[in-house]
């Protein structure tokens, strides 16, 4: 998780939402990403999103069962289902998003038994590190 939280003020560097986010399978990190929608002009672009991409060309499988996803916030609706649809085992989240989270928050996606696939969550790791990154960059933009 603390890589993330380093990813996510790479992010913020480079003046997109701080998100960031790790795949791991075993104790190797098979793939990063940070959000990215705004200097690549895609809004598929989430930290989550590029992670998966990068691990499924990597491992050439669109399947990445046995993984564990570890990013900065609770995931949105898309990145639930792209975690769904990729088959990773576990999710482990820091700050939870009241506003949009697919955890837990606003809808149960990831655990929902309508899915053909449910997702192991833990949210709250390192909870208050993650969401005063958030914070801090949406304070400086108001």
């Amino acid at each position: 998780m603390q890589h993330a939280l380093r990813l996510a003020r790479h992010a913020e560097q480079q003046e997109e939402v701080p998100v960031g986010a790790v795949l791991v399978l075993g104790n190797e990190l098979i793939a990063e990403g940070w959000n990215q929608p705004v200097s690549t002009h895609d809004p598929t672009a989430h930290a989550e999103i590029v992670a998966l991409r990068t691990a499924a060309s990597r491992l050439e499988n669109y399947r990445l069962p046995d993984t564990t996803l570890y990013v900065t916030l609770e995931p949105c609706v898309m990145c639930a289902g792209a975690i769904i649809h990729g088959r990773v085992r576990r999710l482990v989240f820091g700050a939870s998003d009241p506003k949009a989270g697919a955890a837990g928050s606003v809808f149960d996606t990831l655990i929902s038994d309508k899915t053909n696939h449910q997702v192991v969550c833990e949210g709250g790791v390192l909870a208050d590190e993650s969401a005063a990154i958030l914070q801090n960059f949406f304070r400086s933009r108001r």
